[in-house]
């Protein structure tokens, strides 16, 4: 792995420490995560493999992605305060992150060294799954499926929470109004 693959990696795993702390949703919220994974792509999908069970592999890891990216949606915290739409990620919603982004880095880790890119190599010739790059796109597709879901869903959990009409606040009763019909009684 590059220094720049290391740097990729890890900002990824750690962006969910920025989400921690809750901050009001605006078009950075979505813009930051979509650069950073529209930059991974650019730079390690170059094709998507088609043959033996390639498209299977890649179909299998996007899908989990969708699913991290659905549940870290559902997951976290979108509330209205003070006007405005807020977010922040809630610890089960950061571990998800934190789990998927670390299975990404450690999957790379592990396939490079001698004994992971054996047994990498072994699985891929018993499933028939042809290239390396067929893995390098479903990782990729996995990362993308996950940041896109994700903010996908927070994004129409956000909408949808400032559609909604405001809330009408109970009148409180005018102290003299209140004193005047007690004195009816």
């Amino acid at each position: 792995m590059t220094t720049t693959d290391w740097i990729i990696d890890i900002a990824l795993v750690l962006i969910v420490f920025r989400q921690l702390r809750e901050e009001a949703i605006s078009k950075k919220t979505f813009i930051i995560p979509l650069a950073m994974i529209t930059f991974a792509a650019k730079n390690y999908l170059h094709s998507i493999p088609t043959a033996g069970n390639d498209l299977v592999l890649i179909a299998l890891f996007t899908a989990a992605g969708v699913v991290f990216g659905l549940a870290g949606g559902l997951l976290t915290q979108v509330r209205t305060r003070q006007g405005r739409v807020h977010i922040k990620a809630t610890p089960g919603a950061a571990a998800l992150w934190v789990t998927s982004m670390g299975f990404r880095l450690g999957f790379a880790v592990w396939s490079t060294h001698p004994s992971g890119a054996a047994h990498l190599t072994s699985f891929s010739i018993s499933h028939h799954i042809t290239t390396g790059q067929a893995w390098v796109t479903a990782l990729i597709l996995m990362a993308f499926a996950e940041v896109v879901i994700r903010l996908g869903t927070i994004g129409l959990r956000a909408w949808t929470l400032s559609t909604r009409p405001a809330q009408i606040q109970p009148q409180t009763p005018n102290r003299d109004a209140v004193l005047e019909t007690m004195g009816r009684w």
